[in-house]
């Protein structure tokens, strides 16, 4: 799987590959939308941004997709005031992981599970499903997540402050703030804030991808090199 990702088509040096991996970022995001739905449909509690997202639904009368563009959009303003890289699939993220999601709660795929039992390994199949998305999207080098790049801009400027201190206060304000208005948060909140990193590490690790060595391109540069090309 890692040899399908070469390194010439990570370098997104032509129109032809940056558009090849915009569509290698869509199609991942949607499949992660899938692996979100899942955590969701465990009914266990969502993980802490869907808790928010969750609440934002349910207290604006609005689809969880569009809760989440509007978080996931929120916070790409922050990343560029903040003056982080900004890549094209940073753009995609914000849009297709919410939309999948209601795609699949509009076809109603899989039902909300009915117990502990039941809703832990939906929970854990929809993490493992996010982790090997994740790579397929970091791999193309189009950018990180909204929320991975706010969490990297906060630690650059709280340079005192380990970055998993920043997560746990971005995790638990975004958990607090959710349970405010609705969400729903019970032991697969949990499961999804302590289990998330681990799982992913191993996912990345199967593949032998290194996510530190990624150069992500700048949407200026991507633009630049379309026009040039």
């Amino acid at each position: 799987m890692y040899r399908f990702i070469r390194e010439d088509r990570r370098s997104n040096s032509n129109t032809k590959t940056i558009l090849l991996n915009v569509i290698l970022a869509a199609v991942s995001l949607f499949i992660n939308g899938f692996g979100v739905y899942l955590t969701i449909q465990a009914n266990i509690g969502a993980g802490p941004w869907d808790v928010l997202n969750l609440g934002l639904s349910k207290s604006l009368g609005i689809l969880y997709g569009t809760a989440s563009i509007l978080v996931s959009y929120s916070i790409l303003g922050i990343d560029i005031l903040m003056r982080e890289p900004i890549g094209i699939a940073m753009f995609i993220d914000a849009f297709v992981v919410g939309k999948a999601v209601d795609f699949f709660n509009y076809i109603d795929l899989v039902k909300p599970c009915s117990s502990i039992k039941t809703g832990i390994p939906v929970m854990l199949i929809g993490l493992v499903i996010i982790a090997y998305t994740q790579y397929t999207y970091m791999a193309a080098a189009l950018g990180c997540g909204p929320r991975d790049t706010l969490l990297v801009g906060i630690v650059k400027r709280l340079k005192k402050v380990p970055l998993g201190a920043v997560s746990i206060i971005l995790l638990s304000l975004a958990t607090f703030v959710g349970w405010i208005l609705g969400g729903p948060v019970g032991i697969g909140t949990l499961i999804c804030a302590f289990c998330t990193g681990p799982i992913m590490q191993l996912a990345f690790n199967s593949v032998h991808f290194d996510a530190a060595k990624i150069r992500h391109q700048r949407i200026t540069e991507s633009f630049k090199t379309i026009l040039n090309k």
